[in-house]
């Protein structure tokens, strides 16, 4: 009896370490394979678990996809808006916050680069839950680009009759292209001419 509750720490602990292990290895897959591409087998195979103590995590496929999204929402923070908010809120915040987009790009923290590209444009003519996730989080990206153009012209930086919307809309395209480039030709130099070319429009803004 003495020992039972430590037998039961351990026991939880290591199905949230593998629960985490089967998301990250997901997101990973998906940016390659697609996230319709992921199956059981497939994803057991890689983790090196049985299909059914795989099944013990997900109640169905679409349970697994969107589990994965958020996994990699999770990244995505930590990676790319967690540092960047660091940083005052305005022009230094949005410069921040595309370096860290370009350098979680550069970094191969995805091997198939930014995990919501990839899938968004995997789902983007689908309906149902996973693009209404995938969504979300694409628009609070660009909500996050808009707020802080809109930060930076209060502050002086930018002029006030620049346009938040169709500026954060070119900042993001910029950032969409270069990881496409990048995949496609393995060049990093994409990556650099991004971000001369978003600093460019931000002077000239």
């Amino acid at each position: 009896m003495g020992t039972y509750p430590a037998r039961k720490r351990r026991t939880r602990s290591d199905g949230e370490r593998s629960y985490r292990t089967i998301l990250d290895t997901a997101a990973r897959l998906a940016t390659l394979e697609g996230l319709e591409g992921l199956s059981i087998a497939r994803l057991a195979g890689e983790v090196g678990m049985s299909k059914s103590g795989l099944y013990a995590h997900f109640d169905s496929k679409q349970d697994l996809q969107l589990a994965t999204v958020g996994a990699a929402e999770d990244v995505f923070t930590a990676e790319v808006i967690t540092r960047a908010m660091e940083k005052p809120e305005g022009i230094e915040r949005l410069q921040a916050l595309c370096q860290r987009y370009l350098s979680y790009v550069k970094r191969a923290v995805f091997p198939g680069g930014c995990f919501f590209s990839s899938t968004a444009a995997e789902w983007d003519t689908r309906r149902g839950p996973i693009r209404d996730r995938v969504r979300t989080v694409l628009a609070g990206w660009t909500e996050l680009l808009e707020a802080n153009v809109l930060a930076a012209q209060q502050q002086g930086d930018l002029a006030q009759d620049v346009d938040a919307g169709q500026l954060s809309f070119e900042i993001n395209a910029l950032l969409h292209e270069a990881n496409g480039h990048y995949l496609l030709f393995r060049d990093p130099a994409a990556l650099d001419r991004a971000q001369t070319a978003i600093e460019d429009r931000l002077a000239r803004a």
